[in-house]
């Protein structure tokens, strides 16, 4: 069987950052991502499985999977239903 290789993101990234275009799409979206990948550490620091935490919020797994693959941005009172599903705070900054 053959073994697929995968970059790491620092090389990934490196490689995207040479494409026309591509440094603005990663800065627009940087937001996004921080949130969804926050969303996956807290949902895996809980051993909590999609399905399991959509069950919990009466929602979709579809739904959750699409948060935390940033397809989409999800509401405040989204988010603070998660939080309440994860046992966990919500913590909104800016910094400046």
């Amino acid at each position: 069987m053959k073994k697929t290789q995968y970059l790491d993101w620092a090389d990934f990234e490196k490689e995207l950052l040479v494409k026309p275009g591509f440094e603005e799409v990663l800065k627009e979206t940087q937001l996004e991502y921080q949130i969804a990948r926050a969303i996956v550490e807290a949902r895996v620091k809980r051993g909590i499985t999609q399905e399991n935490l959509a069950r919990t919020m009466k929602t979709k797994q579809s739904v959750i999977s699409r948060v935390e693959n940033a397809k989409t941005v999800p509401s405040l009172t989204f988010l603070k239903r998660l939080a309440h599903a994860l046992n966990a705070s919500l913590q909104v900054q800016f910094k400046l």
